[in-house]
């Protein structure tokens, strides 16, 4: 993935938060109706698939109310039939039980794994495992408890808060079996997964992100050399 770092600086929605308003796979990506076509076709190129503009639950913030894989969506229990119906044609789709119901918020998965928020019950657990076909284990990163704002996962690494502790970074490791690095995004956000979307071809990242940010990210999701 060797480009101009700038390319891959953008905003959804008139917004650097990518992963509030957008949702990135390895098979789709989720994107609001107002995306621009600039965005879209940066998108198209560096992660390799072509957007999909969606609503869910009538909102924009399709990143912070949806996680997903290759294998399926978990989505906000407020979530439409229609929205149901439209991503089963992709994949296997649930909505999230309980009352936490900002998905994209408080899982943090890739193909093979998912942390989640600690307070998730045991039948939100099992759905989630069902679903996305991963291990599932709570946590914490960086001491918060919404993982999936904290970081972001790909099938070939993590990037994550700076405030990961010693035994959260033990446990990422444990549970993805992949490097593990921290960094920030959008001049110095700590809310990685906020700033960035990515899977294992590549990523984009907020607009207000910096040079020295955007090497931290190539670094850990394995886009360097």
């Amino acid at each position: 993935m060797q480009a101009n770092e700038s390319d891959k600086r953008l905003k959804i929605a008139g917004s650097a938060l990518l992963g509030v308003f957008a949702c990135c796979t390895e098979n789709t990506v989720l994107v609001p109706p107002e995306t621009t076509s600039g965005a879209i076709r940066t998108m198209e190129r560096y992660l390799g698939i072509a957007p999909v503009k969606v609503t869910v639950a009538g909102s924009s913030v399709i990143g912070s109310l949806v996680c997903g894989n290759s294998r399926g969506f978990v989505l906000t229990p407020h979530a439409s039939d229609e929205n149901i119906a439209m991503l089963s044609s992709y994949d296997k789709v649930a909505r999230l039980p309980g009352k936490i119901s900002a998905a994209g918020n408080v899982i943090l998965a890739n193909d093979s794994a998912a942390m989640v928020h600690p307070g998730l019950s045991d039948r939100a657990c099992e759905s989630i495992s069902r679903t996305l076909g991963v291990e599932v284990r709570r946590g914490t990163i960086g001491g918060l408890k919404t993982v999936g704002m904290t970081s972001a996962v790909t099938n070939r690494g993590v990037l994550a808060h700076p405030r990961l502790t010693e035994t959260e970074l033990a446990d990422l490791e444990d549970l993805f079996g992949l490097p593990v690095d921290v960094g920030t995004v959008n001049f110095g956000s700590p809310l990685v997964g906020s700033g960035i979307l990515a899977n294992s071809r590549g990523y984009v990242a907020g607009d207000e992100t910096m040079g020295p940010e955007l090497g931290r990210i190539e670094d850990a999701l394995g886009f360097m050399g």
